[in-house]
């Protein structure tokens, strides 16, 4: 599941999580975090594809320019550090472990003086 999928069923429900998992286009979620999905799908597997009109639809649904560029960065790195771990075996803690750390981390968000603390 990995940290960000404790994360999301924590904060969405299992039921959600697992129907995004199934497939996030036909899961019931609010049009903002559809469209935000959609652009960093677009970001991780086609970047060069990537242009304003990807920006003005996620605004269009709701998504504030300041949310937008935060879940952009968060995705950005999230797939700087997988490609990392893949790269040199980095252990990826248990799906348990992850679990405990989810309200942390939904609380606390991304904020470096946050994560040190966990």
């Amino acid at each position: 599941m990995g940290s960000h999928g404790a994360v999301a069923s924590y904060a969405l429900g299992e039921e959600v999580w697992q129907a995004v998992v199934d497939d996030w286009r036909t899961a019931p979620l609010r049009p903002e975090l559809a469209a935000t999905l959609a652009f960093l799908e677009k970001q991780t597997l086609r970047p060069e594809e990537l242009e304003p009109a990807d920006a003005d639809a996620v605004r269009a649904a709701g998504v504030s320019g300041q949310a937008l560029r935060d879940a952009a960065l968060v995705c950005g790195l999230f797939n700087m550090i997988v490609r990392l771990a893949d790269s040199f075996g980095w252990d990826v803690p248990s799906s348990e472990r992850l679990a405990q750390r989810a309200p942390a981390m939904l609380e606390g968000g991304y904020l470096l003086t946050a994560i040190g603390s966990r």
